[in-house]
Order: C-alpha cells, then sequence, then structure tokens
C-alpha cells in the first residue's frame, strides 16, 4: 500500500505563530522545539522549515500542540505574517479587539484587506474557535484562488452551501483533504497542525514566501497490453523491483488490456493478473478495448468491476462514460483526485514526487465500440477529452502532464492514435498502448495540428505481452517543459524470477497446465497454421482464406443449423482467431488459445446485397492485414484488389440446400456469426443495423464450446482450403 501524503495545510507563517490567546508563543530554535512534532510526521518537514525561518512559533515549553484549535485571533496573525500584510492599518470596527493585544494589528491587516470579517452581531469573537469552512473561504478570498468546477467527494458539503465553492477549489488543487474519504467536517475546528499545512503549501502555490524549485526529474515505468501473459510475470516483478531500488520514486503505469489473450485470462477472468500488479505496486492503469469484453454476457462487466475493485491502485479514465453500466457506474468519480483510492475510477489524478505535482489522465480508443463488448458504456471523442483534461489540470497549477492511453501509435487516423494526440498542446508524455509497438526508442513530437512549433511531446509503448518492462526519465525546466528524456525497453526475459512471484505464480499454472492438457476429442492429422504478414509470407489469416479459419466458420454453420435450418452460411471474423492448432490431439487449452474471448454464438437475417457489403468491408484492406477479414463456410466469392474499396467484390456464391446459387441482391438468407461480429464489430455496420433492427438472435453459446463440439464430432480433421475467398488479381489460386 502506498503511502499519501496529507495536505490539509496553512501557510507556514500561520502554524508556528499558533500560542494561546493568553500566553503568546515564544521563539525556539527549530533543533530545540516541537518535541511532539516527530520526525516520521508528515508535518515534520513543513514545520520545522518554517521555524527554521522564524515563521512559525511553539508555546512557552516548546512543543507545537497540533491537535489544538485555532482561535479567530491565532488565525490572524499567521496570516496576516505569511501574506506580508501592512501592520499599521487603521483600527478594526471590533468593539471586541483591543488595540493593546498581540493579534490587533493582524485583525486590522485583514479587515483592510476584505480578507477576514467579523461575526453577525458586529464583533470579531478573536476567542472563537475558526472551522474548516470558514478556513477554506478565507485561504481561497485571500490568494485570490479562480473558483474550479472539479467536483468533490463530500457528502456533507451540499450544493448552494455559503462554503461549497471554496472547499471545492481548494480540494481540486490539492490543499485539503477531508476528514475522512466522504465528509469534510466544514463545522469542525481546524487544527493547528492541519493549519501550518495548508498556510505553507498555499503561500507554496500562489504566493511567494517559500522557495519554488527549478529542475524536475521525472521516472516512469510502463506496460501495456500483456493479455493475461503470465508466464514471465515473475521476471517482471524482478525488473520492477531494480528500477526501483535504482529510483525509489518512479511511477509504474499501465496502458491496458490486460483482459483476454491466454488461459489465465480465461480461467481466472483477470484476477491472477491483478495479484501480480498490486505484488509490483502499479500507480494507474487505463482501460483498453479487450477490458471490455465480457460485455456481452450474462454477467456483463462483473469481472471488469471486480478487477477495479481489488487493485491496489486507482484507475484513470476521462473519455469513458460508464454511468449506464450497472457494474462500474459506481466505481467512477468524475473529478480530479490528489488522493486517489485504491479500487475506483477517476477522470483524472494527480501525483505528487519529491514535491512535485504530476497530472495523469486517460483516454480509450472510440474503436473499441466496434472491437469489443462494451454494450452500455461510450467513448468519448479523444482529442476534445484530451483538451479538456490539460486545461482542467493546468488550472489547479499542475504542469507535468502524462496521458495514459490505449489508442495506438500510428492506428487508423480515422478513430485515434498517440502521433496525433501528441499534437495537443500541454501534454508532455504520452504512455501508449493497442498497437503493440515496441519503441525502443520514444518518440518526440515538437510540432501542433498546424505544422507549428510546440513543447515537446514524449511517446512511449513497450511492445506486447509483459516481454519489456519500458523506462522513461524525463527532465522538466521550471516552466514544466520538457528539456531531455531518454527511454529504454528492458528484456524482461533476461532477468531472474523473483522468488515470491515465482511461488504464487505456480498456484494458477498449474490449473492452467491441468486445463491445456485435457484432451477435445479431435485429432488434426497436420497442423492448422496461423499465418500472419510478419511470420515472412504474404498470406495472413487477415487477408486470406485458411485451413483453421475453414474448420472454425464450418463448425459454427455446423451448430446454427442445429437451432435454425435455414442458415446457410457463417462468418468468422479473423481478429478473433489468435494462433495455431498443432499436429495430433486437440486439447481444450489449445481451442481456448485460438478462441480466448468468449464470444457467442448468433444468427443474422441479411438481404444479399447487405451480405455483398459485408464482403467489400471484409476485402476492403487486402493485401494489408485487417481483423474484420471474414473467414466463410457455406458461401464462397471472388474479388478483385486491384479495383478501389467498395468496389472489389465480383460473384458471390451459396450453398443452398446441397447446390450452389448465385446471391441474389433482394432475396433474405440466414447467416451464423459471433455475437461481437452481429453486433457490427470490426466496423460492420450493415451487422449493427441488422441488430438494431432486431434481426439478430443470439443462441448464448460459447464460441470454443461450439469449435471443440465440432473437432470432437469430426474425429479426425485435415487442413484444407477450397477456394472459398478467391483474388482475381493473384495468379495463385490453388486450393490445398
Amino acid at each position: 500500500m502506498k503511502k499519501l501524503h496529507s495536505k490539509f495545510v496553512v501557510s507556514s507563517m500561520g502554524a508556528a505563530l499558533v500560542a494561546s490567546a493568553l500566553t503568546p508563543a515564544v521563539s525556539i530554535s527549530a533543533e530545540e522545539t516541537f518535541p511532539d512534532v516527530q520526525e516520521d510526521h508528515p508535518y515534520y518537514e513543513v514545520i520545522h522549515q518554517l521555524a527554521e525561518a522564524g515563521v512559525v512559533k511553539g508555546y512557552e515549553d516548546g512543543t507545537f500542540r497540533l491537535g489544538n484549535s485555532v482561535t479567530r485571533a491565532e488565525a490572524s496573525l499567521m496570516l496576516a505574517k505569511i501574506l506580508d500584510l501592512n501592520l499599521d492599518a487603521d483600527p478594526a470596527p471590533y468593539p471586541d479587539v483591543d488595540q493593546d493585544h498581540w493579534y490587533a494589528d493582524a485583525v486590522n491587516a485583514l479587515h483592510e484587506s476584505g480578507i477576514i470579517h467579523g461575526m453577525d452581531d458586529g464583533t470579531f469573537a478573536p476567542q472563537a474557535k475558526m472551522s474548516r469552512a470558514e478556513f477554506a473561504q478565507i485561504i481561497m478570498e485571500a490568494y485570490e484562488i479562480d473558483p474550479v468546477d472539479a467536483g468533490h467527494p463530500f457528502e456533507d458539503v451540499e450544493e448552494g452551501d455559503w462554503y461549497e465553492t471554496a472547499i471545492e477549489t481548494l480540494y481540486a488543487n490539492g490543499l485539503i483533504v477531508g476528514q475522512d474519504e466522504n465528509h469534510f467536517g466544514p463545522d469542525a475546528d481546524v487544527k493547528r497542525g492541519d493549519f501550518a499545512w495548508l498556510l505553507a503549501n498555499t503561500d507554496y502555490e500562489f504566493g511567494s514566501k517559500l522557495p519554488k524549485p527549478s529542475d524536475f526529474d521525472l521516472s516512469l515505468m510502463h506496460t501495456n497490453d500483456t493479455h493475461g501473459h503470465l508466464d514471465n510475470v515473475a521476471k517482471r516483478v524482478t525488473a520492477v523491483e531494480e528500477v526501483r531500488a535504482e529510483n525509489p520514486d518512479a511511477l509504474l503505469l499501465d496502458a491496458g488490456d490486460v483482459f483476454s489473450g491466454t488461459l489465465y485470462f480465461n480461467e481466472f477472468k483477470g484476477q491472477a493478473d491483478l495479484e501480480f500488479m498490486n505484488m509490483m505496486d502499479y500507480d494507474a492503469m487505463t482501460f483498453g478495448n479487450h477490458e471490455f469484453d465480457l460485455g456481452s454476457s450474462a454477467e456483463g462487466h462483473q469481472a471488469l468491476a471486480e478487477f477495479v475493485e481489488g487493485a491496489e491502485f486507482p484507475f484513470v479514465s476521462s473519455n469513458v462514460n460508464f454511468s449506464q453500466d450497472e457494474n462500474m457506474k459506481g466505481l467512477y468519480n468524475s473529478y480530479i483526485s490528489k488522493y486517489p483510492r485504491n479500487g475506483e475510477i477517476y477522470n483524472s489524478l494527480v501525483k505528487e514526487i519529491d514535491g512535485e505535482e504530476v497530472g495523469i489522465f486517460g483516454l480509450t480508443t472510440a474503436e473499441t465500440a466496434d472491437i469489443s463488448s462494451p454494450e452500455d458504456i461510450t467513448f468519448d471523442n479523444y482529442i476534445q477529452t484530451a483538451e479538456e483534461r490539460v486545461r482542467a489540470l493546468e488550472a489547479l497549477g499542475v504542469d507535468k502532464v502524462i496521458a495514459l492511453t490505449h489508442l495506438g501509435f500510428n492506428d487508423n487516423p480515422a478513430y485515434d492514435n498517440d502521433q496525433l494526440l501528441a499534437e495537443v498542446e500541454g501534454i508532455d508524455i504520452i504512455v501508449g498502448g493497442h498497437s503493440h509497438t515496441s519503441l525502443d526508442e520514444a518518440v518526440e513530437v515538437t510540432t501542433d495540428e498546424n505544422g507549428d512549433p510546440k513543447d515537446p511531446t514524449i511517446i512511449v509503448q513497450a511492445g506486447q505481452y509483459g516481454g519489456n518492462l519500458g523506462t522513461l526519465d524525463v527532465e522538466f525546466d521550471e516552466d514544466g517543459v520538457v528539456t531531455d528524456y531518454s527511454s529504454e525497453l528492458i528484456d524482461v526475459s533476461e532477468k531472474e524470477a523473483d522468488p515470491e512471484a515465482a511461488k504464487e505464480l505456480k498456484k494458477y499454472s498449474d490449473d492452467i497446465e491441468a486445463l491445456k492438457n485435457e484432451p477435445s476429442g479431435g485429432v488434426a492429422a497436420e497442423a492448422f497454421p496461423n499465418p500472419r504478414l510478419g511470420d515472412g509470407g504474404t498470406v495472413s489469416v487477415r487477408n486470406s482464406e485458411t485451413a483453421l479459419g475453414n474448420l472454425i466458420a464450418d463448425g459454427m454453420l455446423d451448430k446454427a443449423k442445429e437451432y435454425n435450418e435455414d442458415v446457410v452460411a457463417a462468418f468468422q471474423n479473423s481478429g478473433g482467431i489468435r494462433t495455431s492448432i498443432d499436429e495430433g490431439t486437440i486439447t481444450l487449452g489449445e481451442i481456448l488459445t485460438v478462441m480466448p474471448f468468449g464470444n457467442t454464438l448468433a444468427t443474422m437475417e441479411l438481404t444479399g446485397a447487405e451480405i455483398k457489403t459485408a464482403l467489400e468491408r471484409s476485402v476492403g484492406q487486402v493485401p494489408e492485414e485487417n481483423g474484420g477479414f471474414l473467414q466463410v463456410s457455406g458461401l464462397n466469392f471472388t474479388y478483385d484488389s486491384s479495383k478501389d474499396a467498395g468496389n472489389r467484390v465480383q460473384e458471390v456464391n451459396v450453398n443452398q440446400d446441397g447446390s450452389w446459387e448465385t446471391l441474389n441482391d433482394g432475396d433474405m438468407y440466414t447467416i451464423a456469426t459471433n455475437a461481437f461480429t452481429a453486433k457490427g464489430g470490426d466496423g460492420y455496420d450493415v451487422f449493427a443495423q441488422a441488430y438494431d433492427d432486431g434481426d439478430v438472435t443470439d443462441l448464448g453459446l460459447s464460441d470454443w464450446e461450439v469449435f471443440r463440439d465440432y473437432v470432437a464430432e469430426q474425429g479426425t480433421v485435415t487442413p484444407t482450403t477450397e477456394n472459398r475467398i478467391v483474388d482475381e488479381n493473384n495468379d495463385d489460386n490453388d486450393s490445398d
């Protein structure tokens, strides 16, 4: 658990002068004073620095008495000194302020400045205790702090209360906290320790007495797109520990997509990953698109909610609207937090590092609506959101800003990407994910969207599957501008496994090993490859018909026909086929690894013209890879990749009761696909429209179970392609 530094404090001057009304405090050197403020107390450094500067004093016995209440007289003297007010002001018109009293000059000065006022009966009430609400209002007026509309978590501070704006503003600036997480205690007395701490920090933020630092060095570690890959997590723990041994203040951030991709996720729904993230003491995480993969299941986003609730760190999410999701809405806080609670989501947060404040906000790609299952969760424009977050953080005096993003380094600009985001003024660092990009060296962006010069923005991303731990060291000048940086990707595989983490991993890996070895009932006569362009060839599961794609689609068609005999064809998006199948016994582990997303089987009513529109979408990016490329069964078609996208499909045939017929634009057909694709995933708007029109039936059958049942029924399966998808611009169209 991290130590959070409390910051409900007052000016350094004020704290020192908290003597009783009858016995003024005396000056004592810092070495000799305040035996009741021990070195491990969070106020120790501030109070002793103020004492050394001659700003604060204690009682005659040398104690400071942090818990004593502050009177209006004491508060007046402290405020007048910290603000350097004119102590020769004309006497204030308060009948109960004797001009010979030690606090009279301060009261006069504050009255003349309009900072503090008397009571309703015309008196000043110097011995009355000052409330927390009154003090917040005075501080805001004294330093002329601009109001901030950033929200707050205090149930006892209601809209319309005379002090609500002051409390909200000071809370947003990180200058006050509540008596507990949800209660401010506006009527409670201000204590001497809190008063001194707040005066010191307010003066630092808005005054001039305390010296401000010049250059500032920030270090961080980062991960992204780990996708349930835990086999090397004990080595990642070691890598993190080694960095922290060199730099204990280094932040550790994750840019999303912890969910989906391996048996660890299928079996433990993120809880295994979370145990190790808590062990590594992450500082913050944002959401990737795959965090929303389970939204269409019967439980909805329950697993995601449990993941968030169990985290010993906060989440940042600025462009995601959780308000309509029953599982997630109670975990989201719409305000900027300088004191974020573990297991909750914030639209932005501020971390204090070595006395400096660093703002962090989070962005998730809007493409999530197409490539995952967010259901009632929606996504706002990332550029607009980023500009709003930068303005809000800068309004709080935060001039070092990190965007923690799951947008992709160079992804489709029609949606979003980090290089475009970097053109927004005011973002210093982008810690990215989604595109699985290994940036061996950080990328610096120094121009805006018009090509005009701007302050530098540094982009980093660490690849995928936890193989690297990214590090970044950045130097800022006194204005919060990046002046220098260095980055490195640490190869986790080269580290020794942390013994404690390795022991914890075994309790998960033992279950996974048993699961991997469970036979499905099917046998592969030969290996079923799952080629990608990165393998060195031109054929990819995401641009061509494959034997594994055919096998999966055949299984979907076979199962769908059991429920609806009118189903004639099946489509499987290639992005949902994650790996290959080896020769020999097909295990459950292999199947779950091939199809890790837990999609369900659905049927859909479409016209022939709508099917052609979908096929145009499927082949629109060939020869480039596209996760939306459809593997098909019960249907074959030709296309010409030399033609413009949208005009490539040539001839489409569909199998009707054992005979092949030309697809008729005006006829209705029933096809099968997974629920993700049926709802418009991967940009299939034509399917989304059918879903909205009520033409989709979700059969509720898990895709991996459908595949398991099919290969078990077939017994032995042999990899075969059958010219189901033929590019007429390609001379080599022979089937295997």
